[in-house]
Parts: structure tokens; sequence; C-alpha cells
């Protein structure tokens, strides 16, 4: 064996090994505790519809909300009171939906009402000169308490989301419930706690002055307060405030800063006195990340601050030096560090003891923004897989039998060829499982969708270098130059085909969000591996075979000899099809986007019903009761969750109907209904908007791209012939009434990413024939290049058709909408590369 394919060959040994190692963990249990540690710390995670995971149902405290507002915008009159030089002094008022300011005297009131009309437009106030000390009362507008009713559920939700987006966890299902809670699904979270904490944690950062003298004071009056039994350690702050009020001095209060002492590891809390005036907030934080370093070489969070930020930051630190800065969390003093000189380029650190975990939770948080109000946890569950384990058995035999039905076809037509593909195929499946588990990524269904697009374009791969090879052969060419000139040929058009799905799923990926995040980290994987194992570890085989003089000719069947036909005659007649078919399309998307059709509950929202049974039930016999529902079951195996779309009276009869269905149909379980409440959609307008941002980008890079490799007018026509696909798959999915939910959209993306393969394939033939023949009239090429490559076009949309065709048939109901509309997707795709793509790009020519 030469030296090179030595090395080649070790490279992919290795590979396969540390794919062994990886996954391991994830299918089989008996792995020791130090492999998993030292070896294999990530593992593969499941998704919601795959393994199920935390249910948390979170109430939002908008009376809180309310409430801090008000405060907020009362403490900012009062400064800017005071820097007029009128003094008022804020008293209880009785109520927390009121602040009540007393005046010294009367002349200034026309001043305040001035100030109040000019910038506090939020606020309403009423005023009573009786006695010599006027009294104000400061209420929020009618039209401020209305706006946070009705928008500081939907903040608190996409704060939430966002926040655990950069916590790590993959596709989480977040949708409003009711009036004020939040519903949020964690796929299979290993430390429950944390996330609880981040997500419930409200993180409203202030920066506030210490009172020196007051503070040295404090120990003495906490310890009269112990003596007299008005307050004990470890009580609230507030009632410590409460108990002294009298005796700190105004416009002060006690707050705590807790410390872990670095010998002992215990937790110290140090009472500290601050001034109520807040002068800088997390709303001036641009951005928080953790860093290392300081006495002890500890974790701390490094504050970024905006440019408004950072002037406010210099005023304060310049005015305030030998002074003592509180940075203060949730009512928790983090630290109070000494000014020691002015503070310019906007820069701060937190420091507080903290783990490196404690500092990234805490950096997400700040980086992402408060939530608008406390919320609490009222419901936490363990939830099993949306998809249920029915589904999901069905789905995997399914899936492995379509597999074996493309192996099996593969070996048949392409003989030794094929099984060299069945061997790069298990590889590219292998080594994408092996880079989710790495990237410590979640496998979801969208995830499998981007798997199945991943070996259909690897098949296509190996059918794109065989045909090439058939081409060489019936030359005349040797064995050995005809696999060469094989992969010589077909280098390119691979290349081309590859680059521009990986560059649709890194615009998906860095602009998307949800499941569309994770079907684009699935299909990037098997997009980069095919590249790897087609090009590199098959042709490996072959030099092996080679070197060991094992290789003997190489023989294909073939179902068609090369036609000869005119397809761009029919243009006309297509066109007009294809037109007829885009106007149903766009017409369903317009009636979709009023929200008409069969919108499936991820759009609509609906009633989330939960109800209890006497004993344990067998989900695939609720699921043929309830077809037509979204269930989730509950992990103690009595308990089921059914999701209803909405509809005229959503929580009236369709609930009836549920509760009627399952007790007539299971009267020994005696199924009850335990909560039944409203829920939004889970795909939000920001989401939507987000999927729409990544598809447009998508799109403009692959014109981009394509009009760098090849000219501007394929981007044009490749990018048309996509359009084309999804819209007409999407109108025939709606003529058949078939539910739009992620799941279909998550086909859509994998039809788009098809049919760009298809696509190009069809573009590289048509421009390396014009190469050959400068003077052939376009139609010509394109009929010659179509009709050179039908064959492979036929080959594998036959062997995509066949495991989508298992997966329709074996695959259960859950996921059998799906994969009709990938089967609908591929026929329609292998049109378009034909009789849409190519007549378009003929329309684009150059006059």
């Amino acid at each position: 064996m030469n030296k090179s394919l030595k090395w080649k060959s070790i490279l992919v040994f290795f590979l396969i090994a540390y794919s062994a190692v990886t996954l391991l963990p994830s299918v089989y249990s008996g792995v020791p505790d130090w492999w998993k540690k030292y070896l294999a710390p990530s593992g593969l995670s499941q998704g919601l519809d795959l393994q199920g995971g935390m249910h948390v149902v979170l109430k939002v405290n908008l009376d809180k909300a309310i409430e801090n507002a008000l405060t907020f915008a009362a403490d900012d009159l009062q400064t800017q009171l005071k820097e007029k030089k009128i003094t008022v002094v804020k008293m209880a008022s009785g109520t927390p939906h009121q602040v009540l300011f007393t005046l010294p005297n009367k002349s200034s009131l026309p001043t305040i009402k001035t100030l109040v009309e000019k910038d506090f437009s939020d606020l309403n106030l009423e005023i009573k000169e009786e006695g010599d000390f006027p009294r104000i009362f400061v209420t929020l507008a009618d039209k401020r308490v209305k706006f946070i009713n009705d928008n500081a559920v939907n903040q608190s939700l996409e704060i939430i989301r966002n926040r655990i987006d950069q916590f790590g966890v993959t596709e989480p299902v977040i949708l409003r419930q009711g009036k004020d809670e939040v519903v949020v699904q964690l796929p299979g979270v290993k430390d429950p706690d944390r996330a609880k904490d981040l997500i419930g944690k409200t993180a409203q950062l202030e920066f506030r002055l210490v009172h020196g003298p007051g503070t040295a004071t404090l120990p003495l009056l906490i310890d009269q307060t112990i003596n007299a039994g008005t307050w004990q350690k470890g009580q609230d702050a507030a009632l410590l405030n409460e108990a002294l009020r009298h005796e700190l001095p105004e416009g002060t209060e006690i707050y705590f800063e807790k410390k872990v002492d670095q010998e002992t590891g215990m937790e110290r809390a140090t009472p500290l006195l601050l001034k109520k005036q807040v002068l800088m907030t997390g709303e001036m934080v641009k951005d928080a990340q953790v860093r290392i370093g300081g006495d002890f070489n500890e974790p701390y969070v490094s504050l970024d601050l905006t440019g408004r930020g950072a002037q406010v930051f210099g005023d304060i630190t310049g005015k305030h030096i030998n002074e003592r800065l509180a940075i203060v969390l949730d009512g928790v003093v983090r630290s109070a560090p000494n000014i020691q000189s002015k503070i310019m380029g906007g820069s701060a650190m937190i420091t507080g003891s903290f783990d490196y975990e404690e500092a990234n939770d805490l950096a997400i948080v700040l980086r992402v923004g408060a939530l608008p109000a406390p919320v609490d946890i009222v419901q936490e569950l363990t939830v099993g897989a949306s998809l249920g384990d029915d589904s999901i058995k069905k789905g995997l035999t399914s899936g492995l039998f379509g597999t074996a039905m493309v192996f099996l076809f593969m070996i048949f037509y392409y003989r030794l060829s094929g099984v060299i593909a069945t061997v790069a195929l298990l590889l590219n499946v292998l080594f994408i499982f092996t880079g989710l588990a790495a990237l410590q990524a979640t496998l979801t269904l969208p995830g499998i969708a981007g798997i199945i697009l991943s070996i259909g374009m690897a098949v296509d791969s190996n059918v794109l270098i065989y045909e090439r090879m058939r081409e060489e052969f019936a030359l005349g060419k040797s064995t050995r130059s005809g696999v060469e000139a094989g992969y010589d040929k077909a280098f390119w058009t691979i290349i081309d085909s590859q680059v521009t799905t990986l560059i649709t799923a890194l615009a998906l990926f860095l602009f998307g969000t949800g499941p569309i995040k994770g079907f684009a980290v699935t299909l990037s994987l098997g997009v980069t591996f095919n590249l790897f194992t087609t090009l590199f570890a098959t042709r490996l085989i072959y030099d092996f075979l080679y070197e060991k003089n094992l290789l003997k000719p190489l023989t294909f069947l073939e179902m068609f000899k090369r036609p000869n036909l005119d397809f761009m005659a029919l243009r006309k007649y297509t066109f007009l099809a294809s037109g007829i078919l885009v106007i149903i399309g766009l017409v369903a998307g317009g009636q979709i986007l009023l929200g008409k059709g069969n919108l499936g509950v991820d759009f609509t929202g609906g009633a989330m019903l939960q109800y209890k049974a006497d004993k344990p039930f067998s989900l695939g016999e609720v699921r043929q009761v309830l077809a037509g529902y979204d269930l989730q079951p509950v992990e103690d195996g009595n308990r089921i969750i059914v999701k209803i779309k909405k509809s005229s009276d959503v929580v009236g009869s369709d609930a009836v109907t549920v509760s009627r269905l399952l007790n007539d149909n299971f009267p020994g379980h005696a199924f009850t209904m335990e909560s039944q409440s409203e829920i939004g959609s889970s795909v939000s307008a920001q989401l939507r908007n987000k999927a729409l941002q990544a598809i447009f980008i998508s799109l403009l890079g692959v014109i981009f791209y394509l009009a760098l490799r090849f000219e501007l007018r394929f981007g044009f026509a490749a990018a048309i012939a996509t359009f084309h696909d999804v819209i007409v798959v999407l109108g025939i999915c709606f003529l058949l009434n078939i539910e739009i939910n992620l799941l279909l959209i998550t086909a859509l993306l994998t039809l788009a990413g098809y049919s760009l393969n298809d696509s190009v394939v069809v573009f590289d033939r048509i421009r390396e024939n014009m190469r050959k023949d400068t003077k052939m009239p376009l139609t010509q090429v394109i009929n010659l290049s179509v009709n050179d490559v039908i064959s492979r076009t036929f080959v594998t949309s036959l062997t995509t058709a066949l495991a989508l065709l298992a997966l329709f048939f074996l695959g259960g109901t859950v996921i059998r909408d799906f994969s009709l509309a990938l089967l609908i997707g591929i026929m329609v795709g292998t049109y378009s590369s034909v009789f849409v793509a190519s007549p378009a790009l003929y329309l684009l020519r150059k006059s």
C-alpha cells in the first residue's frame, strides 16, 4: 500500500473510531461514568417530539409590572424635580398602584404640571391643596396600563425564548396560555433547577450609591431590631426596612450583599445602606460576557454599555470618586466597588464569587434584557415525547425499511459501485449523528428531515459519479481511467450543488430559530460529510481495490437508453401549467396569512386540555380515537395533554367532544379534565419574520454564488425554480386540506433544498455543453443537457421516493402528511428541474 493511501485510510478509520466513542453512550446505557466524563461528555440529545422533557407554566405578575413601571417613572420624576431645586417627599399611599408626593408649598405646582405634561405623558396627577403641604397622587395613565396588560406577557415570552436559545436548549416549545401565563417545554434538560432559575430570573439591574455613614451604623441598628423581636436573621430585607423606617436617613433603604467566603465556602450576607435613587439600569447594557480574572482567578461578568450608558456611567463615576457604587440584581447587591477615578470607555464588571455556569447564566439574562414583570412557576410536569413512543417506533421502522430499500436498489442497479455507495451513505449518517453529539445539538423530527435530504443528496452525488463513469466506459476507456474521469467530471457539479445547499443551510441557521435552526444544523452537517464520504471515502475504496488488483470491469444496469427529446418545445404548455399551479399556491399562501384554511395549532393557538385517567392507557389507541388532535403524554402514564386548534367555540364544543370521545371509547379509564386554558400560537410573529428573513437571505446567497460560478441569470433561474416548487406544493397541500403546521413547513424547507440541488446539476451540464460548442443555440444546449442527465434525475428521484413511500405507508399518522408533502415535492422538483429551471434560464438569456 502506497504512503498516501495508507494515511488516507488511517484518517477514515480514526473518524469511525471517534464516532463510535462519541455515540456509544447514546445507544448503550451501561457505559462507565469515566467514559462519559472524558471521552464523550455531550452525547446525542433528542427533542421534545422524540423524548419529552420539562413542562413549566409561568404566571406573569401583571400587577407588579404596573407597579414597577409606576415606581420607575415616579422616581425619575422625583430626580428631575430635585435638579430643578424642587423638594418632594415620597410617602406611603396605601396602594401599590399609586405614589404619594408631598410638597413644602404651592409655588412649585405649575412647574410640576408643565414637566409632567412635557416629559411624563404616561403619568396622571391628582393634586390636593388642602392645608399647608399640597399632596400629589401619581398614577399610571390608562393607556400605559392597557399597553402593559396587552404586551407584558408577549414581551416576557420573547425574552424567555431568547434566554433559552442562548442557554443552549434547542427547539423548545414556548407559547402563551390564557391572559397572563406562558407555557415552556424544554427537551431533555439535565439541570432543571438551573433552567428554571434562568427562565424565571427577572434580571432587574440597577446601579445605586452606597450611603457610607449610614452603612457604618447598620450593625448596631440591626442588633436592636433583633433584640426587640421586630426582625430575625434570614427574613426579607423589606421587613427590615419597615422595622427601621424611622431610624434610616431619608431616601435610603437596606440591601444585602451576598458573598462566598473563599476559605470556608459559606455564603455571607452583609447589610448595606443604599440611596434609593437609581442612577442607571440594565437598559443601558449593550453586551455581557463571562471573563476570568481577579485576585482568585474567578469568573466575573464583563459589561459593555451603550453609547448613552457609557456617558451616564462616566458622569456617575466622575461625580462620586471615593464613594461605593452598588450593582444590584433583583434586589441583591452583587458587588459594591469603591470608585477610584472617572471611568470612561463604557465598560463595567460584576463580581460575586460565581462559578462559571452562574456567571454565564447571569451574562445571558443581562444580554437579553430584563423581564417586564416577575414570573412565578405555577405548574411543573415531566412530559413524554410529543410524537409518542408508538409514532417513534413506527417512524424508526419505516425509516430503516426505506433506507434498506434505497441500499438494495443501489446495489441492484450499480452492482459493486452500489455497495461502495452504501458504505458511503452509512458513513455519512454515522458522521452526522457524531457531529450532532459533538455540537450538543438536539435531534428532532425537523432535524431528521434534514438527514433525509442529506441522504437524498448523498445518493445523488454517487449517482452523478456513476453516470459519468457510464459515459466514459461507453467511450471505451479502461476501468481505472473511467473511474478517475467519472470523479473528475462530476467533481464541480457535486461541489456546486452541495455548496448552494450549504449556503441555504447556513442562512437558515444564522437567521432562523426553533425548528428551522434544527433543520439547518443537520443539513449543514449532512452536506459537509457528504462531500467527504462521496469525494474522499468512496474514491479511497476504488484506489484500495486497484492497489490490490481487485478492481474488475464495472457494470451498471440501464433502465432506458439516453433519450433525444425536445423538452424546450413543451415550454409554452409547461409554463401555462406552472402558472396555474403558482397562482393556486399564491392564493393558498394569502389565505394562510389571513388565518384561513386548515392551519394547525402551531399557527392558530387554541386550547390546552389536561386529562387524568384512573389507570395507565395506550397512547396509540388514544391517538386513533383523537385523530386530528395534537397529543402529548405526561410521564406518570396516567395523564395526557390535548391541544385543540382555534375554532369558533374552542373551549366549548371541541372540549366537550374530546371528553366524550375519551370516555365513550375508554369507559374503564374514567378520564377527567384537570385543567383547560386558552393558548397562543407557538409560532410568534417574531419567529415567522425570522424564518422569512432567513429564507430570503439564503436565496440571495445562492444567487450570488451561482453568479460567481456561472452567470447571474443561472442564480435567478435557480431561485425562480425553488420558489415555484415551494409555492406549488403549498397550493397542492392546501387543496388536499393537509394541516399547515411546523412539520409541513419543515417539509417545504426540505423540498427547497432538494429543488435547488436538482436545478444546479442540470445547470452544470448546460454550462459544460455551452463551453463545448459556443455557437449552438441555447434551446439545443438545454435539450442536449437535460437528455444527458435525465437518467440521473430519474434514479435520484426514485431512490428518494422509495424512502418516503416507506415513511408514508409505515410511519403512522403523525408523519403521514409530512411524508406526503415530501413525495409531492419530489415529483414537483423533478418536473421543475426540467420544465421550469431550464426554460427560465432561456427566458433570461442574453439578447
